[in-house]
């Protein structure tokens, strides 16, 4: 695989001090020239500190903080706005996604058969068994979306998104929380960009964990995927 391409990985924080570190360090391993923005999402258990650390140890770390917590969607807002690759890599900042997994993900862009590559939970990667009505509500979201947008996805809910950095420059994004995940595949998909799916490996959290996402954001998602759909 062509690596020669510049990497911009993405990864919003808030509260994640004890994977912080780690999620970094497996990032770095990843064989891409890269550069790593992290932007801390008004932490307030010391992940704030620890990025600043991190930013000290690896030359290609950028750092970004907000000073309140405002929200997932308004985190990557902010690092949207200091891409400089040519490809674009969203990464949580828990340990739920492996960026080993960045080869398949990125083999469709790098070779030109796509703009945006989506990496599926449900496509036969290794998964850990977790809760059965998030996995039914995933699947509906999904469901809808490809009804609005008239595509074919397994996995609309995915944190792993990689596209082309240039669609920043035609695209605006609204969403500051977890709306950007349906925000992101409607607006790409209405744009006619070519779209790709790929099997990813997934380690699931429980929310003694840390796991964040709650049922009232499923809401939230179903107004959003309308909203943009309709009335953007």
């Amino acid at each position: 695989m062509n690596t020669a391409a510049k990497i911009t990985v993405i990864i919003p924080a808030y509260n994640e001090v004890n994977t912080i570190e780690e999620i970094v360090r497996r990032v770095q391993k990843t064989p891409f020239e890269k550069e790593v923005i992290l932007v801390d999402d008004g932490s307030t258990d010391g992940t704030r500190e620890k990025i600043a650390a991190l930013a000290e140890c690896y030359d290609n770390v950028r750092p970004f903080y907000h000073p309140k917590n405002v929200g997932k969607g308004a985190a990557l807002h902010t690092a949207f706005k200091a891409v400089k690759g040519d490809f674009v890599i969203i990464q949580d900042a828990d340990l739920e996604y492996d960026p080993r997994d960045y080869e398949a993900l990125l083999e469709p862009l790098l070779d030109g058969r796509a703009d945006v590559v989506f990496g599926s939970r449900f496509l036969g990667g290794p998964h850990r068994v977790l809760f059965f009505w998030h996995y039914v509500g995933n699947k509906f979201l999904t469901l809808l979306s490809n009804a609005l947008a008239n595509i074919n996805l397994t996995d609309m809910e995915t944190c792993y998104k990689a596209f082309r950095a240039e669609i920043l420059q035609h695209i605006t994004f609204k969403s500051r929380r977890f709306g950007f995940e349906p925000e992101f595949t409607i607006k790409v998909a209405k744009r006619g960009y070519r779209l790709y799916e790929v099997p990813i490996s997934y380690s699931g959290r429980t929310y003694r964990e840390g796991k964040k996402i709650t049922w009232f954001d499923g809401l939230k998602a179903i107004f959003t995927l309308f909203r943009y759909r309709f009335f953007d």
